[in-house]
């Protein structure tokens, strides 16, 4: 019979981390499968094609409406993708 390890205690199943942009708060998408491909879409892609793929793989649709109806100037915007990466790789401690 196959050895079984219990690994459970070991993980977190915390909520998805959370941004802040004035009132409004805009959940991080933390799944393992979508950074996996995030990583390698950062590596692999233009800087344009890369942040849109991120944009979509960081937040979910209701979540990229908050943000488009925030009408981010592009500078701002590639802020909230670098700041979403930090905070999803555990660069960026949120408060």
């Amino acid at each position: 019979m196959a050895k079984v390890v219990d690994i459970t205690e070991k993980l977190s199943f915390d909520e998805n981390p959370k941004i802040k942009i004035r009132d409004v708060e805009i959940e991080v998408n933390t799944d393992a499968e979508a950074m996996l491909k995030l990583m390698g879409t950062l590596t692999t892609k233009t800087e344009g094609e890369a942040t849109l793929e991120a944009y979509e793989l960081l937040f979910n649709e209701e979540d990229r409406e908050k943000i488009s109806k925030m009408k981010l100037p592009f500078k701002d915007f590639k802020v909230l993708i670098e700041e979403s990466i930090n905070l999803v790789t555990g660069e960026e401690k949120g408060e």
